[in-house]
């Protein structure tokens, strides 16, 4: 089921998308999700999950005497209407909706006849290995080491006694590393029947304040990154860094004025129209793990330390409420003691920026497309500048900066060409 999930995606092909499962297809987005951030599928664009009562990665937790009396349903064929209703009525939050009208009598009947229509080997093979079936390796690794980056939104209802919020945060947020769990009143497991407005307004919610902040990467840029010109080890790579920025991030290495502060210098060196990636937070990140240039200043301190004492040293100049002002005062600062350390914070704030696959769109970089997982790479046989090979995206002229011309990964500048 997955891959023919990432099959309808790929043809598709949306610039920016999310995936929505309920029940067992919450097991099928977590799987397609995790090959998608592999860079294994054959997509680009993914910006979240949201997950319904979802099951779990690892084997749901269902009672053995449920489970085989379900699967008797379906012995000799269908599930009779009977069966088929008893099964709705048991996964609403009202159980006796039916005389209460908590679920409209429609609904109700269309629910009935899912389950009755349902063929009884896909019922069969629900019960006796879908649901049974343990992907957490395969999606997060082993012990939960490599978590899925994408922003998860998991929803509970508050009377889904199997798949409630207290299981989905045990089973099914650990796969997640930015994973909100939120429950759903009055529901219990068909929360898109039992409360539709409530499920449309939280994943509205969740688009706007989470997964769909920051750039969005072109279509025609995201299917170069999607095709066999682009390695999977690359794809992924550019998923990740894709994916919107955390807006509650909490610094690692600087502390929270610290950041406000390389917030505040990223605007001045680095500013950003539209949609803007936090540049601030990537750098903090990158601090962390140790990763640098590979230089600096054989006197200078280790990099953490030398932007801790930098972003210190700039307070008073962060507190210059005027944005012309605090750019002069920047510019005077960058002549004294602080120029090296400044330098470098530009450097690395560039390069955060320019590692955006959003930003290479812009820019009309695609050097990245070199020939995918083939022992034999394609490259690029059109190296004139100006001058596009027939599969290369054009970014459009009126979006890029002032400079850049239509090289396709090999831009120039005005009166170069």
């Amino acid at each position: 089921m997955a891959r023919s999930v990432v099959e309808r995606i790929a043809t598709i092909a949306p610039a920016r998308w999310m995936l929505l499962g309920h029940s067992m297809g919450g097991k099928i987005a977590t799987v397609v999700a995790a090959r998608t951030l592999r860079g294994e599928a054959p997509l680009f664009g993914l910006a979240g999950v949201v997950l319904v009562a979802s099951s779990p990665p690892s084997p749901e937790p269902m009672d053995d005497a449920r489970r085989a009396a379900m699967l008797n349903w379906a012995a000799e064929g269908r599930v009779s209407e009977l069966h088929a209703r008893s099964f709705v009525l048991a996964d609403l939050a009202d159980s006796d909706a039916a005389d209460h009208d908590a679920l409209p009598r429609p609904e109700l009947d269309r629910a009935t006849d899912d389950v009755h229509r349902a063929s009884p080997e896909a019922w069969r093979a629900w019960l006796e290995r879908g649901s049974r079936e343990d992907w957490s390796v395969a999606v997060s690794g082993s012990d939960l080491a490599t978590p899925s980056p994408v922003p998860a939104l998991i929803l509970a209802g508050v009377a889904d006694g199997d798949l409630d919020a207290d299981a989905q945060r045990r089973l099914t947020a650990p796969h997640f590393a930015r994973a909100e769990v939120r429950e759903i009143a009055d529901a219990a497991h068909l929360i898109p029947i039992e409360q539709p407005a409530a499920l449309a307004a939280e994943v509205r919610r969740f688009w706007r304040e989470r997964a769909g902040l920051g750039p969005t990467v072109p279509s025609d840029f995201g299917r170069v990154l999607a095709s066999a010109r682009t390695t999977s080890r690359t794809r992924a790579a550019l998923a990740a860094r894709a994916l919107a920025d955390d807006p509650d991030y909490a610094p690692n290495v600087l502390d929270t004025e610290q950041l406000d502060r390389l917030r505040l210098l990223a605007d001045h060196l680095v500013p950003q129209p539209g949609p803007a990636i936090d540049l601030a937070a990537r750098v903090d990140a990158q601090l962390a793990t140790g990763v640098g240039d590979g230089w600096r200043p054989a006197d200078a301190p280790s990099d953490p330390e030398a932007y801790r004492r930098g972003l210190d040293a700039l307070a008073d100049w962060a507190r210059i409420p005027d944005a012309d002002a605090r750019g002069e005062a920047l510019d005077r600062l960058g002549e004294g003691d602080l120029e090296p350390w400044l330098e470098d914070a530009a450097v690395d704030l560039t390069r955060q920026w320019l590692a955006h696959p959003a930003t290479m769109a812009l820019i009309g970089f695609d050097g990245v497309a070199t020939g995918g997982d083939t022992e034999r790479q394609s490259g690029f046989a059109e190296l004139r500048a100006d001058r596009a090979e027939s599969w290369e995206p054009l970014p459009d002229p009126a979006a890029r900066p002032p400079g850049i011309t239509n090289g396709a990964g090999r831009s120039t500048t005005e009166g170069e060409a």
